[in-house]
């Protein structure tokens, strides 16, 4: 994932997990597996997801689509 510069990705997320990481690139769905620590309620997996986004690969993030799903769409902006 530190490939990305910027535009639209595709994330499946897995809550309640040990640790925050991301898992793996799925190449058939064209999709990164990424678990976060926090749970899927009252929006903190959402948060957690977008913390450690930024955090990693150090550039802003915004989750576009899938507030209530496993599969969502993060957008990476530069970093400003």
């Amino acid at each position: 994932m530190e490939e990305i510069r910027e535009g639209n990705v595709k994330v499946i997320l897995k809550s309640n997990s040990p640790k925050n990481r991301i898992v793996k690139f799925d190449s058939e769905r064209n999709v990164y597996r990424v678990e976060i620590k926090a749970p899927a309620q009252h929006n903190k997996a959402n948060i957690e997801l977008v913390k450690f986004l930024s955090r990693f690969l150090k550039k802003d993030v915004k989750l576009i689509k899938g507030f209530k799903s496993r599969e969502k769409l993060i957008k990476i902006f530069p970093k400003e």
